[in-house]
């Protein structure tokens, strides 16, 4: 299987509004974004903040209001086999084995069966479940279902990976495994990756660039290189740094989404009772 790399990905003056009853909501607004090719990028912010709207975009599964999305040279106007979208559900079909699901994408494109076979086995192997092909679904454990997915997404030999939040139901252990793994085949293919993310940690761990996002209406606050050698450590003194740096940039969003969800006497750290949090009698609730 010859390897597709990755494509640049440009978003110029992005906006993608929804009607509603009191007027049009903004998921994001004004976004300008540039992703060189072969680049591992994260988007990271708070809930509602777009991400998962930008991912829809570049994927084509979305259409912006205003401005343009390419992927390449070509304006994205739908799908394509150029872009494989991961999402944190594995979404493996629990009554097909392993190596059936890999293969689904292939046969439904209509790839003749000795070519799927070798794909699909080439697929298995880069992320380490060759011996496990023929294993059902319900028989692996929730990372090996993830390395699945990944297989799956890589069989179709995509220039661009969109992942939104892939291990965020896994435990910390098995994440790390993930990260690794991740990692080994990203530089091995040399493909472009935009991966969605709630956790600091995890961008600064993975990413070459985070991508701090604001929200109502989301756009991007801040680029911030990750300049640190590869592989990474969470244990790592200078991950760490600049995870608190991420962090801070963070700080202010995650709290004012608070304030508006709770009430605006809210802030970052406070306990129920704590001063200014107005909780219980004579708070004014």
């Amino acid at each position: 299987m010859t390897s597709r790399r990755g494509a640049a990905i440009s978003l110029r003056g992005v906006g993608r509004t929804w009607s509603q009853a009191d007027g049009r909501g903004a998921g994001v607004e004004a976004v300008d974004l540039e992703v060189r090719a072969g680049e591992f990028v994260c988007l990271l912010g708070p809930s509602g903040c777009g991400k998962s709207t930008l991912l829809n975009l570049i994927a084509g599964l979305d259409f912006p209001t205003v401005g343009a999305v390419e992927v390449g040279a070509a304006r994205v106007e739908g799908p394509g086999p150029d872009r494989t979208v991961m999402f944190q559900d594995s979404a493996l079909f629990p009554w097909l084995t392993l190596r059936q699901n890999v293969a689904f994408p292939l046969e439904l494109a209509g790839v003749p069966r000795a070519e799927v076979r070798s794909r699909v086995d080439e697929a298995l192997r880069m992320v380490h479940l060759f011996r496990f092909a023929d294993a059902p679904v319900h028989t692996l454990s929730g990372g090996m279902r993830q390395r699945g997915a990944l297989a799956r997404a890589l069989v179709s030999d995509p220039g661009t990976l969109l992942m939104d939040e892939p291990f965020a139901a896994l435990d910390a252990q098995t994440r790390d495994v993930m990260y690794g793994e991740l990692e080994r085949v990203w530089q091995a293919t040399k493909k472009t990756v935009v991966f969605v993310t709630h956790n600091v940690r995890e961008a600064v761990r993975l990413g070459d660039r985070v991508v701090v996002m604001a929200t109502r209406p989301g756009r991007v606050r801040k680029l911030i290189e990750v300049d640190l050698p590869r592989p990474r450590a969470d244990a790592d003194r200078n991950a760490n740094l600049l995870a608190a740096v991420v962090m801070n940039e963070l700080r202010d969003e995650i709290s004012r989404v608070q304030r508006e969800e709770a009430d605006d006497a809210w802030t970052m750290g406070a306990s129920p009772g704590a001063p200014g949090r107005r909780l219980g009698v004579g708070g004014g609730l």
